[in-house]
């Protein structure tokens, strides 16, 4: 009805951005000042509206024009400070983003999304640091508020996609940004995620099936290339890390697989089975405690019966480790048989009897004693059934009249070498002894 009267369509672009329709509110306000450029309002929500969908420059420029209209504009000169405010945001978020600085970036973002809550690109920065942070939720739901608005939006499906690509959803990251690619052909983030994406899924497929086919070297080799991809992709290289601690663990180089294993619960502090992986490896090298440990841990995050049935032999095996190992005393492995424990308590007690040391000094003299009688104290244990079967199931041998603080190394010595006149040492030399037997 009267289409050349500047302040309807003033009017109807306040209405618009109360309608939080900035584009459309946009148009109408810069045909309130073609129509009126002393119009101050339509300049003002011009700069608004800029401001809004995060054009900043643009903003300032209809605020100064503002001013130079009316120089005392209480409210031109706030958004004219408020949008400069936005630009300085931008420039801070642009150099931490290039540090790898994604916490500040976020919190550049939030204040710039205060004075341009509609700028979608605001938004996807904010949501891709979210994403580098591990905060997957958050910046889903940023994205896929984007996408609800705009499903052809390249930058949303590409912070979606790169969302799943870090949770280890890898197959569905890539429909994301292949999706993403179709929009914008030229997108090259969503280009080298993509890309990286087949790449790991393809080397970490191909070490599953080396493991699974028993060559472990070349699995060994696959964990590390995929390794090499990408270091940002936490989840899946914490798997990579487990993957290559079990190779290292089935090529018993254990040092190398409780690396590996910590080096995945370092990226993943939740991951269960690089726990269960670390505490096996150190249960096979003696290291109890720090066994205990893990298992405790995994027993805290999922307290199943099997775990807390690991948890269990390990605190004995602590328990266990705490005590004398007669079996190290003896010289013997753990599973040795009666005549080995016997032909190794003959050859220790002779090599530690204090007659074969009364040339040498006090201080070896005494040192030779003690071994003596640990040699006796072990013989003693693991050459009765009974008590060699306690002692391995961790049971306190003082229990049922075991003390041990009472037996006698010499009779021990002479009973098993056929008692008195049995055999004696003879000096052939100067240190130089051999056994006489009668």
């Amino acid at each position: 009805m009267c289409p050349k009267n500047a302040s309807y369509y003033g009017n109807r672009a306040a209405t618009l951005m109360m309608l939080g329709r900035f584009r459309e509110a946009l148009a109408d306000a810069q045909q309130s000042v073609r129509l009126d450029d002393s119009f101050v309002r339509g300049h003002l929500r011009e700069g608004k509206c800029h401001l809004s969908l995060g054009n900043a420059m643009a903003a300032c420029r209809s605020f100064q024009r503002a001013l130079e209209l009316d120089h005392k504009n209480a409210q031109a000169q706030q958004e004219f400070k408020n949008a400069n405010a936005v630009i300085e945001y931008e420039k801070i978020a642009e150099s931490d983003f290039e540090k790898r600085d994604f916490r500040k970036v976020v919190f550049c973002m939030d204040r710039a999304l205060e004075f341009a809550p509609a700028c979608h690109r605001f938004k996807i920065l904010k949501a891709e640091c979210l994403a580098m942070l591990g905060r997957y939720p958050e910046a889903q739901s940023v994205a896929s508020d984007i996408l609800r608005m705009d499903s052809t939006n390249a930058d949303a499906l590409y912070v979606r996609g790169l969302c799943l690509y870090y949770e280890d959803c890898i197959e569905k990251a890539v429909q994301f940004f292949v999706q993403a690619l179709r929009m914008a052909p030229d997108h090259e983030k969503a280009c080298v995620a993509c890309r990286n994406a087949k790449a790991l899924k393809a080397k970490k497929e191909d070490g599953n099936k080396a493991f699974k086919e028993g060559n472990y070297k070349l699995a060994y080799e696959l964990y590390t290339e995929a390794l090499g991809i990408d270091p940002n992709n936490i989840k899946t290289n914490a798997k990579l890390y487990c993957n290559r601690g079990t190779v290292n663990s089935k090529l018993r180089k254990l040092d190398d697989a409780i690396e590996d294993c910590t080096s995945a619960v370092k990226l993943d502090d939740t991951y269960v089975k690089a726990y269960l992986r670390r505490a096996q490896c150190y249960m096979d090298t003696e290291q109890y405690e720090e066994a205990v440990r893990d298992y405790e841990k995994v027993y805290q995050t999922e307290k199943t019966k099997e775990h807390k049935q690991l948890l269990k032999n390990a605190q004995l095996e602590l328990k266990k480790s705490k005590r004398k190992d007669y079996y190290k005393i003896l010289g013997v492995d753990k599973n040795a048989s009666e005549d080995e424990i016997k032909k190794a308590y003959r050859k220790r007690a002779l090599m530690h009897h204090p007659d074969r040391h009364s040339g040498a000094s006090a201080e070896v003299q005494k040192e030779e004693e003690k071994k003596f009688k640990e040699v006796g104290e072990a013989f003693t244990i693991l050459s009765d059934p009974k008590k060699k079967t306690r002692y391995d199931s961790g049971q306190d041998l003082d229990e049922e009249g075991m003390n041990m603080g009472d037996f006698d190394a010499n009779n021990i010595f002479k009973a098993f070498f056929g008692g008195p006149g049995g055999f004696s040492f003879e000096a052939s030399g100067p240190g130089n002894f051999f056994f006489q037997f009668g």
